[in-house]
């Protein structure tokens, strides 16, 4: 028996007392994140694409009042917002607020997306639709978003991996669900 069969037994058996214990006391164990379970996303940390950019955000999970409301991938929202004359450069800070929601229905209402506040993957595949390519440099696949009122640059590995982008008055940032430099 190999060290890895060992391993997953073992495992297994460590996990089952916790698993047995959680349901006796009618608790529910989440094993993914809402948008996960849903299949809308692909799970991982940062906004990843590995195909045209016009195309790599129609698999992102969920940015709202209540998801991912604090990180760098809520900053992408708002840029987007920004450029599209939305929201204004001081309320690009990475926080998903009342604004951000109301700024986000209006965005939705204008594009012909379900106006629910929320950013999901409809949302982000239409957003997506306004970023242009251009072209290849120092390994990056270099883009800018092309919004109504202004533009920002956007980047990701040629190959594929994690987009980051320009908000307004700062550097690049990665596109991160997990936290907030932005």
């Amino acid at each position: 028996m190999s060290s890895h069969s060992i391993g997953r037994r073992v495992l297994r058996k460590a996990a089952a007392p916790a698993t047995a214990v959680a349901l006796a006391l009618g608790l529910s164990i989440a094993l993914a994140t809402p948008a996960t379970a849903s299949g809308t996303y692909t799970g991982k940390p940062f906004v990843y694409g590995d195909s045209l950019l016009t195309s790599d955000w129609d698999d992102e999970g969920i940015v709202d009042v209540s998801t991912h409301r604090t990180s760098d991938v809520t900053c992408l929202w708002q840029t987007i917002l920004h450029a599209d004359g939305y929201l204004p450069a001081s309320a690009v800070d990475g926080i998903f607020d009342d604004q951000t929601r109301l700024a986000t229905v209006n965005w939705q209402r204008s594009r012909g997306v379900n106006p629910d506040g929320s950013v999901d993957r409809a949302t982000f595949a239409r957003a997506g639709q306004r970023i242009v390519d251009n072209g290849f440099s120092s390994g990056n696949r270099n883009g800018r978003y092309q919004g109504t009122a202004g533009s920002f640059l956007v980047r990701r590995p040629a190959e594929g991996g994690n987009w980051t982008f320009i908000p307004p008055g700062r550097g690049f940032v990665a596109a991160a669900y997990n936290w907030r430099t932005c």
